[in-house]
């Protein structure tokens, strides 16, 4: 274990120094080898030192940096355009407009404000009269004081109260539960596609359409929050797309730039004048760095078929991890996900990590029973059977 004294213990001591990635490995200043099931979190979808995405950010770096937004950034506007392209099926000459930010955290605190901005037009300018969000159960949306608010997870909030007034909360997959939050005083839904931290649990198709219906109902935005499951890693390029709904908002990062932070929020044409100048801003947000990497991983996605890879693996992938349960049902509680984000069910999480690390293969806890895998977009045949082989061997030493 390693330990930096110099260092906050919000992480406690790590497993290992991290020195180098080379695609889907990542290599320790040992010189050991894993196979990189955690993607970072879901951030390096192209894997690690993607040649084409290296090359795009030296580029960049040669050019500019930074400049900030008081200025237009070319590459920032093509990179708006290509998500303005990948989300709408609208045929409007402005099919929605992108605000850039830093991270996840930033981009749901930005369709948060977006909410109340919404909530005072439905109120006609009047402050706190409609402000209210409402959230799912188990929900993971990050950990700045709107976002713990909105986390229906009291472990996120422990030590942090009192909490940011004006959230509601309802479970997953269940209209009902959502119908009975609506009022008057709700001025948006936020929800995330598939559950992250909360164990991997996916947004229902039927659900999904009912709560848009819902919401056109009575006025209220629908916000998907696609931070840790956008970017292609569902072999859609945002998780929602499956179910044929479109929106009022989308929250999105992570994987988004490859490796480099970088976080967006897309809003549709209706909405898209809530912000004004001086409404909202970032110094960073969407800088030509970041501009740079994020185009590169768009490009690249569409440029070697990713999403058409995660879409064929994943099946058999599945399937795999599916014998895997049946032949250790003691162990294996549940297997939950799509494409290249999979939750198993587990008794102890931390135990099953270690366990992994130890053989080869990095995977990440949600929780104390699920264990989640998110290999890079890039990850082959080979590799997808090589994870099941190193789980395999760690049920079969329990």
């Amino acid at each position: 274990m390693t330990h930096y004294p110099s260092l906050a213990k919000n992480y406690g001591a790590t497993p290992f120094n991290a020195v180098k990635g080379d695609g889907v490995m990542l290599h320790d200043d040992t010189g050991k080898a894993y196979l990189d099931f955690t993607s970072g979190i879901a951030v390096t979808a192209l894997g690690h030192s993607h040649p084409k995405w290296v090359k795009a950010v030296q580029t960049q770096l040669e050019q500019l940096v930074h400049c900030s937004n008081l200025f237009g950034i070319p590459g920032q506007q093509a990179l708006a355009d290509k998500l303005v392209s990948i989300i709408s099926t609208e045929t409007s000459s402005s099919p929605g407009r992108v605000l850039f930010c830093n991270s996840g955290a930033e981009a749901n605190e930005a369709l948060m404000k977006l909410a109340r901005l919404h909530g005072q037009s439905k109120s006609k300018g009047k402050e706190g009269v409609c402000y209210e969000v409402i959230t799912a159960h188990n929900s993971f949306h990050g950990r700045t004081f709107g976002c713990m608010a909105a986390t229906a997870q009291e472990k996120i909030q422990k030590g942090f109260g009192p909490m940011l007034k004006g959230f509601r909360h309802a479970e997953l997959n269940n209209i009902e539960s959502f119908k009975a939050q609506m009022d008057s005083k709700v001025a948006a839904v936020m929800i995330e596609s598939i559950q992250g931290e909360g164990g991997i649990h996916p947004s229902e198709k039927k659900f999904l359409v009912e709560l848009k219906e819902l919401c056109q109902a009575h006025n209220c935005l629908l916000m998907i929050d696609e931070v840790q499951c956008g970017i292609g890693r569902t072999g859609d390029f945002f998780a929602y797309q499956e179910s044929g709904i479109l929106p009022d908002a989308i929250g999105m990062a992570k994987g988004l730039g490859g490796g480099f932070p970088i976080g967006a929020i897309w809003i549709s044409d209706q909405y898209s004048e809530l912000f004004q100048p001086g409404s909202h801003g970032t110094t960073f947000g969407g800088n030509p760095l970041a501009s740079a990497a994020a185009n590169a991983v768009i490009d690249i996605i569409e440029e070697e078929g990713l999403l058409e890879n995660v879409r064929k693996l994943s099946k058999a992938w599945h399937s795999n991890l599916g014998k895997l349960q049946a032949k250790y049902p003691d162990q294996i509680t549940a297997i939950r996900g799509r494409g290249f984000m999979v939750g198993i069910g587990v008794n102890n999480a931390p135990k099953i990590v270690e366990l992994a690390r130890d053989k080869g293969l990095l995977i990440v806890p949600a929780g104390m029973h699920t264990v989640r895998l998110l290999p890079p977009l890039i990850s082959s045949e080979s590799d997808l059977a090589e994870s099941v082989a190193i789980l395999e061997a760690v049920f079969k030493a329990l």
